[in-house]
């Protein structure tokens, strides 16, 4: 009679072993933005309690940004003029993935996705000299924060339909409405603010404008949150609200071709965080499967989760490889709409996908809130409808292959 061996602990390998795409310069960067990751940030976060269910305040923000400025990350996607380091698409995104994936809850903060330089970099171009000095420079130099605001209840997918108003009135627009759902409004200091001004109600004329949220007849309210627990969203709210005409960005009735004018790019760079918290979901489900033992035995001994593991890395590499490819070919010169939609479109839902059976091979762990891998699942689920749905990105691909209907 034969006897089966003990069982032996499984021992994960590294996820990958394949060679960095990217230029000599963003591996230093990752390098030592990692080493702010694990060293500094992952202190703040550890003496002031912050994990991904319960952020900083506004006050630790600045100091993270100040900090990330500093050291030289908070501006590097910045234009050259302004400082960047003139990044290439391909390292940008590559550096951002790194970032999602240290698996810190601060990881948004490092460039200040939700309220810096990202933001406000594509304005550059626009800008007057005012407009560079009093807004810009000071969101570029981690000095004030600021939010993007377009979407309100009947403005999301159909950004044209913007219901808020701004009304010329001698040196001064009157804008009055309500924007919904705006990322790093609760701790933003100013807003670029998507308005109407045609006197035409069947007329889209949208115009964009600098909005400082401190001034009279303009608040923040920010009492809910997503379902990803995170309180870093509200609507920005305008009653009779008198912005300086000067503060409008370039001409009037420009505003959308503003907002959309780097969608393909914005649509990409969006895939690098999805990537990036993808890949702390199957890191998390592999080493749970490695020491989780049941009959015996660690769990990842067994085919079924053999192959939910083997389907989520598939996901995985398909969506970065996709991802990568199209940074390459934006980089290249090429237009790339398409393709940006095609890697939003498959990145959040291949994402969603590793998410999902992450919580599946963590069982009853899984769904117990307060488990990094809970939180993964909601926030990648939140992915296929932020910055243009699934719907939308379909859409957009279909549009490329057959033209306008006409």
């Amino acid at each position: 009679m034969t006897t089966s061996p003990p069982a032996v602990p499984l021992r994960p390998a590294p996820l990958f072993a394949t060679a960095f795409e990217g230029s000599a310069r963003a591996a230093e960067l990752i390098g030592r933005i990692g080493d702010f990751l694990h060293g500094e940030l992952d202190a703040l976060a550890r003496t002031q309690g912050i994990d991904h269910e319960h952020g900083a305040d506004r006050q630790t923000l600045q100091r993270i940004w100040r900090r990330s400025h500093e050291l030289g990350f908070y501006g590097m996607t910045l234009p050259v003029s302004m400082g960047g380091l003139g990044l290439s698409v391909l390292d940008h995104v590559l550096i951002k993935e790194a970032i999602y994936a240290s698996g810190s809850p601060l990881a948004p903060h490092v460039f200040g996705e939700l309220s810096g330089p990202p933001r406000v970099g594509a304005l550059a171009r626009k800008a007057t000299p005012y407009q560079l000095e009093r807004f810009i420079v000071p969101v570029a130099q981690a000095e004030k924060a600021i939010c993007f605001a377009l979407t309100e209840a009947e403005a999301g997918s159909d950004a044209g339909a913007v219901q808020t108003r701004a009304v010329r009135d001698g040196d001064d627009y009157v804008i009055d409405g309500r924007k919904r759902f705006i990322s790093g409004s609760p701790f933003a200091d100013f807003a670029v603010l998507m308005a109407s001004t045609s006197d035409d109600p069947q007329r889209r004329e949208v115009s964009a404008f600098f909005v400082d949220l401190a001034q009279p007849g303009v608040r923040v309210e920010s009492g809910y949150k997503t379902m990803a627990g995170q309180s870093h969203t509200g609507d920005i709210v305008l009653a009779h609200c008198r912005v300086p005409a000067a503060n409008m960005i370039g001409e009037p009735g420009r505003g959308l071709a503003l907002a959309l004018g780097r969608i393909t790019v914005n649509r990409l760079l969006h895939c690098p965080a999805m990537v990036g918290l993808a890949t702390v979901a199957l890191r998390d489900a592999r080493d749970y499967a490695c020491r989780r033992r049941q009959f015996g035995r660690a769990i990842g001994e067994f085919q079924a989760i053999q192959h939910m593991l083997a389907d989520m890395a598939t996901d995985l590499v398909a969506a970065r490889s996709l991802m990568i490819a199209t940074a390459r070919q934006i980089d290249a010169g090429g237009e790339a709409r398409a393709e940006a939609s095609m890697a939003k479109l498959f990145c959040s839902e291949a994402a969603f996908r590793i998410a999902d059976r992450a919580v599946q091979i963590h069982g009853g762990e899984g769904i117990v809130q307060g488990r990094r891998v809970e939180f993964l699942f909601r926030m990648l689920r939140m992915y296929r409808v932020l910055t243009g749905t699934s719907e939308i990105q379909r859409n957009t691909i279909a549009r490329e292959l057959i033209g306008e209907p006409g």
